[in-house]
C-alpha cells in the first residue's frame, strides 16, 4: 500500500521543524545514565523478549506470504465488485468519467479539516482502545486450518481462545496462564489498573517460562508470539488508564512487533502517541489501523468510521499545533502541470499568509485523507500537498528531499540511524523507544507494500541488527550504518551532536577558568 507512507513527508517536516526549535535544548541536557541493556522491562522478562524478538525476525518471510494472500483475496473481491459495477454502468456514457477528471483537474477547492471535539476522540478510545477483549488474534492461524476452515476463520475477526473455542485446531492456552489473564482482566474491569498491570506482567513472565500453550513442546513460536502480543497490548491499556503513556509506549511497539496484523495494536499505539502529543505519528498509526482492519476482512462499517474519525482528528491536531509550517490539500486526478501548481501556491498564500517564506507542492501526490479514503475503491482518492514555511531554508531542504528517490524503508533507516546517535549521546531510554518503534514499522511493512526478494533480505537484516542492538548481543557494524545516509535528518542530527560536544567542551573550559580565578583570588589574599 503505497499510500500508507503518505504521511511520511508530513512527519519528516514536523520532525525537522520541531528539532529546529527544541532539539538543541534537549541535546545539551546531561546524558542519561547508561545501562547494560536497553530494555524497560524487568530482568525476568529478558529471555522472552529475546526469544520473541528472534521469532519476529523469522516471521518476515511468513508475513510477506500472509500479506500477499490477503491482498490477493481483497483484490479478487474488488475485481468482482468492479465487474459488477461495470455491468451496471455499461450503458452510461464515458463522458461522465472524463467530466469528473476535468472537474478534479480544474478545481482548486481545498479539503477543509473540520474540528473534531475531544469527546468524539474519547468515544473512539472507549469503544476501540480501552475495550477489554478476552480473545487472542493469532497472526498465522490460517496456516493451521484446512482450506474450508480458513474461509470460515476469515469471517471471524477475533478467535476466542480464553473461553472455549469453536475450532479444535486452535491453540489451547496453558491453564495457569488462563487464570493469570482472567484475574488481570477482572482487576481491569474493577478499575484496579495498577494491579491489573502487575498481573499482566506476571502473565508475560509465565510466557517466558514456556507456560503459554497447553502443549509447550508442540507449541508454534508464532502462536506464542501472538499470545505475548495480546499481553503487551493489555499492558498498553492499563498504563494509558493510569495516565502513564511513557510506560505504555514500548509495550505498544512490542505488541506490533509480535503481531502487526491486529488493527487494535496500531490504534493503541496511536492513542499512546496522542497522549504524548506526537500527533503526526498518531495519524500514521491510525491510518495503518484502518488499512489493517480492511485487509484482515473487517466488514463492520461503524468500526472503520470510528478509526477514520480518529485518524482525521490526529491530522487536524498535528497541523493546528505546528507553528513552523502549514499545509493545503488539493484533490487531483491526473499529473498536475506547472501552471496548476502555480495556482495552488497562489491559493495557499491567500489562505495561509503567515507561511509564505517558502512554498512548494509535493509532486508525488501519494497523500490520502480519511474523509475520502476507501481502501476497497482502488486507488483511493489522492491529494497534492502544498506546504508553506516560515523558515525558507527548512522549506528548501524539504523540497529537495521530497524530490529524491529514496531507498527502501528510508523512514525506518532514518530512525535506526537516529538511534545510533542517541547511543553515542548515552540517551539509552530514548534509544530503546526509537529502536522498538522502528522494529514495529519493519514488522508492518510486508502488509503495507509489495516486497521484492532484495527488500525482504534487507528487512530481515534490519530486524536482526535492531534486535541485536536492543539486547547488546553484538558490537558489529549495523546494516543501517552501512547504508548511505538518507534524507536530511541525519545531517541535522550530526550538527546537533557537534553542537552538543562543543557545548560540553565550552562548559568544561568555563569551569576550568572559574577554578583558576578562584585559585588566583585565594592566592592574592
Amino acid at each position: 500500500m503505497e499510500s500508507a507512507s503518505s504521511t511520511g513527508l508530513g512527519g519528516i517536516t514536523s520532525k525537522v521543524c520541531q528539532n529546529e526549535t527544541s532539539s538543541q535544548a534537549n541535546v545539551i541536557k546531561e546524558p542519561a545514565r547508561a545501562t547494560n541493556t536497553l530494555n524497560d522491562i524487568p530482568e525476568a522478562l529478558q529471555e522472552v523478549k529475546k526469544h520473541l524478538g528472534d521469532i519476529a525476525v523469522e516471521n518476515v518471510v511468513e508475513r510477506i506470504k500472509m500479506a500477499k494472500n490477503g491482498k490477493e483475496k481483497q483484490s479478487n473481491d474488488l475485481d468482482r465488485a468492479g465487474f459488477k459495477r461495470k455491468l451496471e454502468s455499461e450503458e452510461k456514457p464515458a463522458v461522465k468519467k472524463e467530466a469528473r477528471m476535468l472537474e478534479l483537474d480544474n478545481q482548486l477547492a481545498t479539503v477543509p479539516l473540520p474540528h473534531i471535539p475531544l469527546k468524539s476522540l474519547m468515544d473512539v478510545e472507549i469503544k476501540l482502545v480501552y475495550i477489554d477483549e478476552e480473545d487472542i488474534t493469532y497472526e498465522f492461524i490460517g496456516s493451521m486450518a484446512s482450506t474450508s476452515t480458513q474461509s470460515m476463520c476469515r469471517d471471524v475477526e477475533i478467535v476466542d481462545s480464553l473461553s472455549a473455542p469453536n475450532f479444535s485446531f486452535l491453540p489451547q492456552i496453558d491453564k495457569w496462564l488462563q487464570v493469570a489473564l482472567k484475574d488481570a482482566s477482572t482487576c481491569y474491569r474493577q478499575k484496579k489498573y495498577a494491579v491489573a498491570a502487575g498481573q499482566f506482567r506476571t502473565a508475560l513472565e509465565l510466557c517466558s517460562k514456556g507456560a503459554a500453550l497447553g502443549k509447550p513442546f508442540n507449541a508454534s513460536p508464532q502462536d506464542i508470539s501472538s499470545i505475548a502480543s495480546f499481553i503487551e497490548t493489555k499492558l498498553v491499556t492499563c498504563y494509558l488508564r493510569m495516565r502513564k503513556p511513557d510506560l505504555a509506549l514500548n509495550h505498544s511497539h512490542r505488541s506490533i512487533i509480535l503481531n502487526p496484523a491486529y488493527f487494535r495494536n496500531h490504534l493503541r499505539q496511536a492513542a499512546v502517541f496522542r497522549w504524548l502529543e506526537r500527533y503526526s505519528e498518531a495519524a500514521r498509526s491510525a491510518m495503518t489501523a484502518d488499512y489493517m482492519y480492511w485487509l484482515s476482512g473487517g466488514s463492520e462499517q461503524h468500526i472503520s468510521k470510528l478509526i477514520k474519525l480518529y485518524w482525521q482528528a490526529m491530522i487536524e491536531e498535528a497541523i493546528i499545533r505546528e507553528e513552523s509550517f502549514s499545509v493545503m490539500y488539493t484533490p487531483f486526478a491526473t499529473k498536475a502541470k506547472a501552471d496548476k501548481i502555480d495556482k495552488m501556491k497562489d491559493a495557499f498564500a491567500k489562505k495561509h499568509p503567515d507561511y509564505v517564506e517558502y512554498i512548494y507542492t509535493d509532486p508525488h501526490g501519494l497523500h490520502v485523507l480519511p474523509q475520502t479514503v476507501d481502501w476497497a475503491a482502488f486507488p483511493p482518492q489522492q491529494f497534492l500537498l502544498t506546504l508553506g514555511f516560515k523558515n525558507k531554508e527548512v522549506g528548501k531542504l524539504l523540497e529537495k528531499v521530497s524530490s529524491k528517490k529514496l531507498p527502501s524503508f528510508s523512514g525506518v533507516i532514518e530512525k535506526l540511524q537516529y538511534a545510533s546517535l542517541l547511543c553515542r549521546l548515552q540517551r539509552v531510554k530514548e534509544q530503546s523507544q526509537v529502536i522498538n518503534q522502528a522494529m514495529a514499522e519493519l514488522a508492518t511493512i510486508p502488509y503495507l507494500q509489495d516486497i521484492s526478494q532484495q527488500d525482504a533480505e534487507l528487512l530481515q537484516s534490519l530486524m536482526a541488527d535492531a534486535m541485536d542492538t536492543l539486547e547488546g548481543r553484538s558490537d558489529k557494524e549495523r546494516v543501517w550504518n552501512k547504508i548511505q545516509k538518507v534524507g536530511i535528518i541525519e545531517d541535522f542530527l550530526y550538527q546537533l551532536e557537534d553542537s552538543f560536544l562543543k557545548t560540553k567542551k565550552l562548559r568544561t573550559a568555563r569551569r576550568q577558568k572559574m577554578k583558576m580565578k578562584r585559585l588566583q583570588s585565594v592566592q592574592q589574599h
